[in-house]
């Protein structure tokens, strides 16, 4: 006979088994996991096993970091490179010396040498001018380097010899002083114009105006200090010092050219009155020169380049352009050792977790969720190491910033392109080990030991 004590024990234990059975296997997704439950699971492998994970993550750590730190730093230098060409002065032209263009042997000794072939002349200069071109003027530049000394303090700083036209044309005015006249150009009178950094440099924050500076035997008397132009590393005018050119080139540096006829200038610079006129002034600065330096009129055999501002900053972009590219890619080779080393250690998690697939697949799992499972792994993987390597990238670029150095640009196209590479990269050597555990026969798999 059963008593009511009897049945409220056996209600019990039924209820209790119930709750110590596994529910029912959804019809729809056969025992499958969402994204967030996966992700919930393999952020606690990760967890249990820190010091592996964080060595798998090293490889994409210092990839992503790499080329985070250095897209930013090249974005940086060529932001700099641009503001500080485009502040020098409007419709600027810009007339270079070049080693022939059909004399290649030439022009390879030179790069060999880290020398410029020096073709450009005085005479060249004053030729330009007489055209009679639409120009807010001429200017010739010779460029040397050396000690400065003033009495309290020294300095080797750039000597950039250039008429009073250079001023204007570059728009550089002085803050103390005055800038030198075209009287003092023509006697080559031994004065300087000194940049703001300069000038701080050798005379502190005292008057520098009227002052003497030495460089090499010859004395020179400061008549004027600049305003500050800004920019740094790319040889900013605040850290170089300007006397009359025919000074420059007759006492501080030997400029003369080889026949003892005229004086050799580094470049010529000029300013068009109209952005329009500027393709036609430089078609016509080519042909002067080429009749002047007995040269073929196509152009094979010319030992000048011309550029404006447009092109010559779309010139210097492309150079930094391709070395950034160039080291980032070197950098993204350590995200492919990351992808080999998280490939390797997913592959021991699956030996290890064999007979946890096993029994997953025992009560219903697919091999598409144990693959799905795996993969999201890996990505968590790759993905951890992205975020770290990214905000280790982003202090390297902006301890260059604090440093002085430049100015770094971390762009979003950068910051997306490393964690979709980092993620990529995941996802590639995790598909391997992922499809490996997948094809376990679960019979296999619950007996393996």
């Amino acid at each position: 006979m059963t008593t009511t004590a009897d049945m409220k024990t056996t209600h019990r234990e039924a209820h209790v088994s119930r709750d110590l059975m596994l529910p029912p296997l959804n019809p729809d997704h056969s025992g499958g996991l969402s994204v967030g439950i996966l992700i919930s699971e393999s952020l606690d492998s990760l967890l249990a096993n820190k010091g592996r994970a964080l060595l798998t993550m090293l490889g994409v750590i210092i990839g992503v970091a790499s080329v985070v730190a250095l897209m930013a730093l090249g974005n940086g230098a060529s932001r700099e490179i641009t503001g500080q060409v485009q502040s020098i002065g409007t419709n600027l032209v810009f007339v270079m010396p070049s080693a022939p263009t059909s004399n290649m042997q030439s022009r390879g000794q030179a790069l060999m040498q880290g020398t410029t072939p020096q073709t450009l002349t005085v005479d060249d200069a004053k030729a330009i001018e007489g055209l009679g071109l639409p120009l807010n003027g001429v200017a010739s530049v010779f460029n040397g380097s050396g000690d400065m000394v003033a009495p309290a303090a020294n300095a080797f700083a750039q000597i950039t010899g250039v008429n009073s036209t250079y001023f204007s044309l570059n728009e550089l005015v002085a803050e103390q002083g005055a800038v030198f006249t075209d009287a003092q150009d023509r006697i080559g009178e031994p004065v300087v114009v000194l940049g703001a950094n300069l000038a701080r440099d050798l005379f502190g924050d005292g008057q520098a105006v009227g002052e003497n500076v030495r460089v090499k035997d010859t004395v020179l008397r400061v008549v004027g200090v600049l305003a500050p132009k800004g920019g740094g590393g790319f040889g900013s005018v605040d850290d170089q010092a300007f006397a009359p050119i025919s000074l420059v080139q007759s006492r501080l540096f030997s400029a003369r050219t080889p026949d003892g006829n005229s004086y050799r200038v580094a470049n010529i610079l000029l300013s068009a009155q109209n952005a329009e006129d500027i393709r036609a002034i430089q078609d016509r600065i080519a042909v002067l020169l080429r009749e002047r330096h007995h040269l073929s009129a196509d152009g094979s055999e010319d030992d000048f380049r011309i550029f404006n501002q447009e092109s010559f900053v779309s010139i210097l972009n492309n150079i930094t352009g391709l070395l950034t590219t160039f080291l980032a890619a070197i950098a993204a080779i350590s995200l492919l050792v990351g992808g080999i080393g998280i490939m390797n250690i997913m592959l021991v998690s699956v030996t290890e977790r064999t007979r946890e697939i096993g029994l997953r697949k025992a009560v219903g799992a697919r091999a598409s969720d144990i693959l799905m499972q795996f993969i999201v792994e890996a990505l968590v993987i790759s993905l951890l190491g992205g975020l770290i390597g990214l905000m280790f990238g982003m202090g390297v670029a902006f301890l260059v910033g604090a440093l002085g150095i430049l100015t770094p640009v971390i762009s979003a196209s950068s910051v997306i392109l490393a964690l979709g590479f980092s993620m990529a990269v995941g996802l590639f050597f995790g598909i391997y080990p992922a499809r490996r555990a997948a094809r376990l026969n679960p019979i296999d798999a619950l007996r393996y030991e």
